[in-house]
């Protein structure tokens, strides 16, 4: 039998460590989120869910993007060990220059709609990190202003083709006078994708008030006060529009553009070209022969196509046919700093996230994004670490296999 004793006081008082209560909701909230996840369920809680919906949501059914989450939750990693991994430098080059982490914040439209603080919220926090940010042709904070928002952030303009040309012309001079390194064409967006969630919830830029919202505004006051009490939303591309996403998309792209439009792109764009939403390793190889300078392999988050490829499972075989001289940057699905190293260990050279950090917008404005960004970092050298892997260069396809 053991002997029990009552403890004295100074060995009590070792144990006794309570937390120091912190008085900001803002930052309690962010600091119990662990991961991407957990943000996304307090961004649930605090944004209307038409608003949510529309960040959240897919096309149809959503199993685009639902198999390109499981794909990343299915793959299975094979670490080596007795490595010296010390020093892990997650470094590496992108579009010919020194991105800090293996992944940007990808462009993503209506930004500020989520939270109000949106793209220059976005870019600090991408400038802070040492990524790229990509704005959107259908961002909320005009080139200009998200250019003075980070000067010295890496910016990168997202072109979707218009059906009036000389409007896209005036979008890359003007991305191009700003400071904006590189142009993201995307060319996945023929017409609008089935939105469904949308359709559902009566969603419409800007929000409309009905019934439905007034009643989701109940739940939500502080976001509805912040949209309604700071500057109204303005477009990167456009004055206004009222009605729905998808009847702005298909009022205003080309569902005409061929391959032979790269040329006349090419032809107004001067910096790097990297060309948005390639499905095939036919297509990959078409838009290189054409002049693009980089690819993302993307389903448009499984936004437009439902039952796409999932560009992650597409990665290996697009960097076997095209070699290793071609940048391939990837994206959908990626919901940790995990994800990230496999698809760098697949071949990317690079990963674009889109959902994450709107997720830490909704939960917590820039220090949501912040949040984010901690987040992914932490994950990403954490899992290099693990698979022993010290550098990018040290990853490949032996650390991972795919389901």
């Amino acid at each position: 039998m053991a002997e029990r004793q009552l403890p004295e006081w100074s060995e009590l008082r070792t144990l006794l460590r309570p937390r120091p209560f912190e008085l900001s909701p803002k930052r309690r909230r962010l600091a119990s989120a662990l991961t991407i996840t957990d943000l996304r369920t307090v961004a649930r809680r605090r944004t209307p869910r038409s608003v949510f919906d529309y960040t959240d949501g897919a096309a149809e059914e959503e199993l685009s993007l639902r198999r390109a989450r499981q794909t990343f939750r299915d793959l299975t990693f094979a670490p080596s060990v007795l490595r010296d991994v010390g020093d892990v430098d997650p470094t590496t080059m992108v579009l010919g220059k020194p991105s800090r982490y293996p992944f940007g914040f990808g462009p993503t439209g209506f930004t500020r709609m989520m939270q109000h603080e949106g793209e220059c919220a976005v870019v600090r926090v991408a400038e802070r990190t040492g990524i790229p940010y990509g704005l959107s042709t259908l961002g909320t904070t005009s080139i200009e202003a998200v250019a003075a928002a980070s000067p010295a952030a890496r910016k990168w303009f997202q072109l979707y083709v218009w059906r009036d040309h000389a409007a896209a012309e005036d979008l890359m001079r003007r991305a191009a006078e700003a400071g904006y390194e590189a142009l993201i064409l995307t060319v996945d967006v023929p017409v609008a994708g089935a939105r469904l969630r949308d359709t559902r919830n009566g969603f419409s830029i800007p929000p409309a008030l009905s019934l439905r919202t007034i009643l989701d505004g109940a739940l939500h006051p502080s976001w509805w006060v912040n949209f309604l009490t700071t500057e109204p939303l303005h477009f990167a591309s456009l004055a206004r529009w009222d009605g729905t996403v998808a009847d702005m998309m298909n009022a205003l792209f080309d569902p005409t553009m061929t391959i032979a439009d790269l040329e006349w792109v090419r032809s107004t764009w001067r910096g790097p070209l990297v060309v948005k939403g390639i499905q095939t390793v036919d297509d990959a190889r078409r838009v290189v022969a054409a002049g693009a300078d980089a690819i993302v392999l993307s389903n448009h988050g499984g936004r437009q196509l439902d039952r796409a490829p999932v560009p992650v499972r597409l990665l290996p075989e697009v960097r076997e046919a095209l070699g290793d001289e071609v940048e391939i940057m990837v994206d959908t699905g990626v919901m940790s700093g995990a994800d990230i190293v496999a698809a760098m260990a697949l071949g990317a050279s690079s990963v674009l996230v889109g959902r994450a950090y709107l997720y830490g917008l909704m939960a917590g404005g820039e220090a949501g994004v912040q949040r984010t960004a901690d987040i992914l970092t932490t994950e990403v050298r954490r899992t290099m670490a693990l698979l022993g892997a010290r550098r990018i260069a040290d990853l490949g396809p032996h650390h991972v296999r795919l389901a």
